[in-house]
């Protein structure tokens, strides 16, 4: 077992949609903490040697938004100094930092979302409801690392025929150009044989079945109960206002009245019990691995 990954497609789509669907329409900064802190703690879990140069980008994006905010928003009662004849506030510096932490928060859970829903699980949900739109989508899914497999290949090829140099930005740019020419016509290529072998095995004549290895156990059906009642007790929290915070212009956070606690709590083992189930998994493993 593997976590999330074992589960049945139904019950990890539902639980990363609803952790990361939530904070994206709230914008507390407490839940916005607990969403970073289990999006990151899991992608790390599942990630062990990445490091921090996997989540580098995101972080650069969450300092950039925290930096640059203040410069284009000067709302706030806190004036830090003025630039330009503008006061840059700490209101809104606040605001950047909270908007950048929900960016990487989002962008985590989405990078976790695509390591754990491949194709053949987007399928398995939406292949009944949209099977056209879920076969082109898997499709265009398997052409990512095709694409990205090919783009290699070409370029070792023409660094081997002198074609593709680094030594100045003009040199590159038209060796990246023909790569990207070469890439446009396999792909195009590529579609042609796809489409004409889908035919020739009798693709859209008659009624198109499926056939899927997954299983909704028991285990299945306690995760998503869980899952919609943890984001049924978050959503009531921020439908109430239980959960209202404001920025502008000065801080103002609603009380701490007992169904806002409920909600932080609730949204907080949304958050981090994927990454305490992979915390399991590998002690499970490990134990049985020294009793081998």
């Amino acid at each position: 077992m593997n976590g999330l990954s074992d589960a049945n497609p139904i019950a990890a789509f539902l639980w990363l949609m609803t952790t990361a669907g939530i904070v994206m329409f709230c914008f507390n900064p407490l839940l916005l903490a607990l969403s970073l802190v289990g999006a990151l703690f899991y992608f790390y879990m599942r990630n062990p040697d990445a490091g921090l140069k996997a989540i580098l980008p995101y972080l650069g994006l969450a300092l950039a938004s925290a930096l640059l905010n203040p410069l284009f928003s000067h709302n706030g009662a806190t004036v830090l100094f003025v630039l330009n004849h503008n006061p840059v506030t700490l209101e809104a510096f606040y605001y950047g930092i909270a908007l950048g932490g929900m960016l990487m928060a989002v962008l985590c859970w989405f990078r976790s979302f695509q390591q754990i829903m491949t194709s053949d699980k987007l399928l398995y949900i939406f292949g009944s409801a949209l099977p056209k739109l879920t076969l082109i989508l898997s499709i265009a899914l398997r052409y990512i690392p095709l694409l990205r497999e090919q783009a290699k290949r070409v370029r070792d090829s023409q660094k081997a025929l002198g074609l593709f140099r680094e030594e100045n930005v003009v040199d590159r740019l038209r060796g990246e150009m023909r790569i990207f020419s070469v890439l446009v016509t396999w792909a195009l290529e590529n579609g042609v044989i796809t489409a004409d072998s889908m035919s020739a095995r009798g693709y859209g004549v008659g009624r198109r079945t499926r056939f899927a290895l997954f299983r909704f156990r028991a285990r299945d059906a306690a995760m998503c109960a869980a899952c919609l009642l943890l984001g049924g007790v978050s959503v009531a929290g921020i439908a109430t206002g239980a959960l209202a915070f404001s920025f502008y212009p000065r801080f103002s956070m609603g009380g701490c009245s007992p169904l806002a606690c409920l909600a932080y709590l609730s949204y907080g083992v949304l958050a981090l019990f994927p990454g305490l189930l992979e915390v399991e998994e590998h002690i499970r493993w490990n134990t049985l691995k020294s009793k081998i």
